[in-house]
């Protein structure tokens, strides 16, 4: 018999915006959030020249929903 797997914790919005302003540009963030693709693009283009890092002010608090949301029904 499997049992599920727990739900993993959430991740907070505060602690990602701390690590977007201070090692944002190296995709830090991204990381943290499960997103590692996204992660390294950043760490090879400084987020993507400083573009989506700035975007990035504005669409954390909906990407770290997504990402709670996902882990909470088991999609890592």
């Amino acid at each position: 018999m499997s049992y599920p797997a727990p739900a993993l914790p959430p991740k907070s919005t505060g602690v990602t915006y701390l690590l977007w302003f201070f090692l944002g540009l190296f995709g830090i963030h991204q990381f943290y959030m499960g997103k590692i693709g996204r992660g390294i693009l950043y760490l090879f283009t400084a987020g993507l020249f400083g573009i989506m890092w700035l975007i990035d002010l504005f669409t954390i608090p909906s990407q770290v929903r997504m990402v709670n949301a996902q882990r909470a029904v088991g999609i890592y």
